[in-house]
């Protein structure tokens, strides 16, 4: 990836942006087990929110009620002024993508290939089309193919795009997932432990991607467990714990903040119900 002007600081960015993403009262139960507990938070248009917490705080159950995984049991999501519906595909032909944080690509796919995956979502061509394979159909995959390949080259992947998935060093799996989701030409990109498994190097680069991205007028709602990639990275930070959003500010407002300490100190909170324990976080 190949920029030419230093990312703004987090001080220098514009004030409060029109909301994006707003999530109302979000509550996610399983059974007697309430893993996410009346959570509201906005993500604006061209913002960076961070969302942190301990292991098994409910941020990425968080996610999957965003992003129509799971369907929650009391709460609102909506995505510029209308309720999303509880369903994947409907999400991301909205206009929200995410990564994971495992992995999730086509291990035995081209690089190219799994982006154009992401690509299915704004592609119209019907099942006849595809049989047919007239103008239209060639005319369309030539256009994804293009787009794909501009993606690769904005990720800094173009010269391995008919290397297999499966092939690619660790951090550069990280990149193509994000490659594939950017694919589906998203204005909110979530995005789960983008940096886990990263060494310094990786993490800097990652940062640097993720600014990029901001830049094309994509917001990003973005999990971390590493501190200093998130205050470097984030206009607003919200804490997650034990289901509970707890604060939400800038780097100041979050470190200061005696309910955090204690959280990571791993002491409980009083008035704060136990959370349902994922897997996945």
């Amino acid at each position: 990836m190949t920029t030419t002007d230093a990312p703004a600081s987090v001080s220098d960015r514009p004030g409060p942006a029109r909301p994006l993403l707003e999530v109302s009262g979000v509550t996610m139960r399983f059974g007697g087990l309430t893993a996410v507990n009346d959570v509201s938070l906005t993500v604006g248009e061209g913002e960076i929110i961070g969302l942190i917490g301990p292991n098994g705080a409910g941020k990425t159950t968080f996610f999957n009620c965003l992003t129509g995984l799971y369907v929650p049991t009391e709460g609102r999501v909506a995505y510029r002024g209308t309720v999303l519906p509880p369903k994947p595909h409907l999400v991301t032909q909205a206009g929200i993508a995410r990564t994971f944080q495992n992995i999730r690509l086509f291990a035995n796919m081209t690089v190219l290939e799994n982006v154009l995956v992401g690509r299915h979502s704004r592609t119209n061509e019907g099942i006849f089309s595809a049989i047919l394979r007239g103008p239209r159909y060639h005319r369309a995959e030539a256009e994804s193919r293009a787009r794909a390949m501009e993606l690769l080259e904005f990720t800094g992947l173009a010269d391995k795009a008919d290397h297999l998935a499966r092939n690619l060093p660790y951090g550069e799996q990280r990149k193509l997932e994000i490659a594939r989701a950017l694919a589906s030409d998203p204005g909110l990109l979530l995005l789960d432990e983008p940096t886990a498994g990263m060494n310094p190097q990786e993490t800097r680069a990652a940062e640097e991607l993720v600014f990029a991205i901001r830049d094309r007028g994509i917001s990003i709602l973005v999990i971390e467990h590493d501190m200093r990639f998130i205050f470097n990275l984030c206009d607003r930070t919200a804490v997650l714990v034990q289901g509970q959003k707890i604060v939400e500010g800038d780097r100041e407002t979050v470190q200061s903040d005696e309910r955090v300490i204690t959280a990571y100190l791993g002491a409980p909170l009083e008035g704060t119900a136990p959370a349902a324990t994922e897997t996945d976080q």
